[in-house]
């Protein structure tokens, strides 16, 4: 590596350890805050209780990271989530709530978020509209099509065994455990992969990444079809802790996935940060809700206290991109 280029990772590197330092000191502290508030907040049964909770937030923002670290964004994660909800609910109990229902249902969530993510991401890269004006726009058809198909929330149920097996333990094991384990496992994966650094290069320098010939049209739209997947993950994640369909499941995901993903140190500018990131800022934005909710706080001052929160990580973002810039 260049003495410039050198001198261009040191700010990034030094940005991102500074950053896990920084999480790392908040998280003990709002674990010890939470065990200040509920003495069994370490048991077991506790701990994976909270992390069933904090899942359908880990899955959605790590969608949301490889959008921003190809130096998108999508506004429009909450209506997917909301949209893949009542389409796989509706259809698991249309065709009668067996089996092969619920995994018909599965599957149509599941084509339903990359069909979203894919229309994302061809208006944004291959249409060259406004990553924000656009997922904006995207988010409101998305929610317009699970309010007609599910107007009222709750009428429809998800089938027994779709809440039963999300709630179960294979091996001793939660469910939930497996299943982020094998999400770990793909991200791993895909980590290692020439795709990756792809993405990674395009949201570094999105000119110099076109100009070495790298497929940046493919790589944004494949950025915005793994986000559409993430985010039909989590919509599976909240149906099984839900067990029903809502049309506005999803409305709060959209600002807390990107706060997830600032807080984690992934710059809005792109190309710097990383999942495991924004994991960590997942976790973090849940255990600020959970001593909101134990320290007894009025609703008016929750929503306040997550709003500071939201413009503080923005913030931080803004600062990041400046100094990449610089």
């Amino acid at each position: 590596m260049t003495g410039d280029g050198q001198s261009q990772a040191r700010p990034r590197f030094e940005f991102r350890r500074n950053t896990w330092i920084l999480a790392a000191g908040f998280l003990a502290l709002l674990c010890a805050v939470n065990y200040f508030l509920q003495d069994n907040f370490f048991e077991p049964g506790v701990m994976v209780s909270n992390l069933t909770t904090f899942t359908p937030l880990i899955l959605i923002a790590i969608g949301q990271t490889y959008v921003i670290l190809a130096s998108d964004i999508d506004l429009s994660v909450g209506a997917i989530v909301s949209l893949v909800n009542v389409v796989t609910v509706s259809i698991m109990h249309h065709l009668g709530g067996d089996a092969l229902a619920v995994a018909a249902g599965i599957g149509a969530g599941v084509a339903t978020g990359l069909a979203a993510g894919a229309a994302n991401g061809l208006c944004v890269a291959a249409l060259r509209f406004q990553p924000i004006i656009t997922t904006f726009a995207t988010g409101t058809v998305f929610a317009g099509l699970a309010l007609w198909i599910l107007p009222d929330a709750g009428t429809v149920q998800a089938p027994e065994p779709v809440w039963r097996t999300y709630s179960a333990s294979f091996v001793g094991v939660p469910f939930v455990i497996w299943s982020l384990g094998v999400v770990a496992l793909g991200c791993w994966l895909y980590s290692r992969s020439r795709p990756y650094l792809t993405l990674m290069a395009v949201g570094g320098n999105i000119r110099a990444a076109f100009g070495s010939g790298l497929p940046v049209m493919r790589t944004r739209i494949a950025g915005y079809v793994i986000c559409g997947l993430f985010c039909s993950l989590g919509a599976l994640a909240l149906t099984g802790e839900t067990a029903t369909g809502d049309p506005l499941i999803g409305i709060a995901f959209t600002l807390s996935s990107i706060s997830a993903v600032v807080l984690g140190g992934t710059a809005l500018s792109g190309g710097v940060g990383g999942v495991l990131g924004s994991v960590l800022g997942a976790i973090l934005l849940g255990l600020i809700s959970n001593v909101i909710f134990f320290a007894g706080t009025p609703f008016e001052y929750q929503n306040l206290i997550q709003g500071v929160i939201v413009l503080v990580a923005l913030a931080g973002g803004v600062f990041v991109s400046r100094g990449g810039a610089r």
